[in-house]
């Protein structure tokens, strides 16, 4: 598989907000930092699917004409406001993976692979 850094990223509070607002979900673990300062986290987490929009995002703009036909998510780590992400795409024929890390450690925070096809088939 190649590989390439398609983004890096600060998630901020007001991120997890205006999601939470869009999607529905205000769990506090995701809005409310005095809540999540008493949980495992300690401090608030984003949503798992904010992080599979952008990644989704970016794997489109980085392979046009090209559609998924299936897909499967992992999120293994959380991931915090104020920490600098980094988006990498792995792809092979007909296949792409796209690793959202936190850039301190690598920790890996959403695995984001799909198989693909070329869009109009």
């Amino acid at each position: 598989m190649s590989e390439r850094e398609l983004a890096r990223r600060v998630p901020t509070q007001a991120d997890f907000d205006l999601f939470a607002g869009i999607s529905g979900d205000d769990n506090p673990i995701h809005v409310d930092p005095d809540f999540s300062s008493r949980t495992r986290f300690g401090r608030t987490v984003s949503h798992g699917m904010l992080l599979y929009s952008w990644a989704w995002a970016l794997l489109k703009a980085a392979l046009p004409g090209q559609r998924p036909v299936s897909a499967q998510l992992m999120f293994p780590n959380p991931c915090y406001a104020g920490e600098e992400i980094r988006f990498v795409l792995e792809e092979a024929e007909n296949q792409a993976r796209v690793r959202v890390c936190r850039s301190e450690d690598g920790a890996e925070l959403l695995l984001l692979e799909t198989r693909m096809q070329q869009a109009g088939r």
